[in-house]
């Protein structure tokens, strides 16, 4: 499989488990009435809308700074879309499909109810991670992932020089 294929899939896949999870806890489960929902001491499920950005930061009220926000997403993903295109490796086809397919769940959310519906919350003792969702965390498995990329490049493949390139300088 090509890097840009593997790329592709992990996107597919990002986007179709983030819908599905969003769609199916907000309208197929009573979460909104009986939240917080237990999974043991360190982790539960909660109704969060984030109007902002991550961790909550930039919160925006308005339709201005949703649309700015669903614009800056979808440019974000066609960005990356394309150094996916151009992937030498699977693990960075595959970093950056996460990220391109986390952007775009992220940005339906914002389009269709002007916010995000983040429902992960986890929690240690007195300590707690702010609340995320399927796409927030594709988008941080990506960025490892991208740093993985640049950190090990031996599995990089070259490409062949075209016809005209200039010879290699050693």
């Amino acid at each position: 499989m090509t890097p840009f294929r593997a790329g592709l899939l992990a996107l597919l896949l990002t986007l179709l488990l983030d819908q599905a999870s969003k769609l199916g806890l907000y309208f197929g489960t009573d979460l909104v009435l009986s939240q917080p929902w237990r999974f043991g001491p360190f982790a539960d499920f909660v109704v969060v809308w984030n109007r902002g950005v991550s961790y909550g930061l930039f919160q925006q009220e308005g339709g201005f700074g949703r649309w700015l926000l669903v614009a800056l997403s979808l440019a974000a993903a066609l960005g990356l879309g394309l150094w996916m295109r151009r992937a030498t490796s699977r693990l960075l086809g595959v970093a950056l499909g996460l990220i391109v397919g986390g952007a775009l769940g992220n940005a339906i959310d914002r389009a269709a109810y002007g916010a995000v519906f983040d429902f992960v919350h986890l929690h240690a003792g007195g300590w707690s991670w702010y609340v995320f969702n399927v796409a927030d965390a594709a988008i941080v498995a990506g960025v490892i992932g991208l740093i993985l990329d640049s950190l090990f490049p031996a599995g990089r493949h070259q490409r062949d020089p075209a016809p005209g390139d200039p010879a290699p300088r050693l």
